[in-house]
């Protein structure tokens, strides 16, 4: 039985690929023109991002080979959400697999949607402060140098394209807003 996905009508949705991360989906729609079509979605496991800057104003960034873009890319400690973890307790884990460190405090610094149109990866952002260091945990997928810069550096590096990586620019960029918000600027 068709179902109306906002103004496109799905006919069929045909599963083209599945693992633990991704979900890849073809639907056969009537689109929004009245016209029949079809309409991929790309589905990746929700995720989180979180910029980590401690009493000094300095910002720890990961900085690793990637295998999408096949290149080492800077960007803020980020991973997907286990089946069942809150968000912030993924950012919480994530900070200590990937750079062994722990913040007492944390703002949530809402959603980011990386590419609307075919891609569902909502990313939770978060800033945490009040850091204490220990000892990283990374998967065996993940080779990870820490990176410590000045957060405005790392405005700058959004600003300059040398970090990329979509929601590390988001909430580097939000953080920025807050804290100047927070300082009553």
């Amino acid at each position: 039985m068709p179902q109306f996905h906002g103004p496109w009508q799905v006919l069929k949705s045909n599963d083209v690929y599945k693992d633990a991360w991704i979900e890849v989906r073809q639907d056969d729609v009537i689109r929004p023109d009245g016209k029949p079509g079809t309409h991929s979605v790309v589905i990746i496991r929700r995720g989180v991002s979180a910029l980590l800057l401690d009493d000094d104003g300095f910002v720890y960034l990961t900085e690793e080979f990637h295998y999408g873009v096949g290149r080492t890319t800077l960007e803020v400690v980020s991973g997907g959400i286990d089946d069942g973890e809150e968000p912030l307790a993924g950012a919480r884990r994530e900070a200590q697999e990937e750079l062994g460190i722990a913040a007492r405090e944390w703002t949530p610094l809402g959603t980011f949607d990386p590419f609307t149109t075919m891609l569902n990866s909502p990313t939770q952002l978060f800033l945490g402060r009040g850091l204490s260091f220990g000892t990283s945990s990374p998967e065996g997928t993940e080779r990870i140098r820490c990176v410590k810069v000045p957060f405005e550096e790392a405005v700058e590096m959004v600003m300059e394209s040398r970090i990329t990586h979509g929601p590390s620019c988001t909430v580097i960029l939000k953080a920025r807003v807050f804290l100047a918000r927070e300082r009553g600027r």
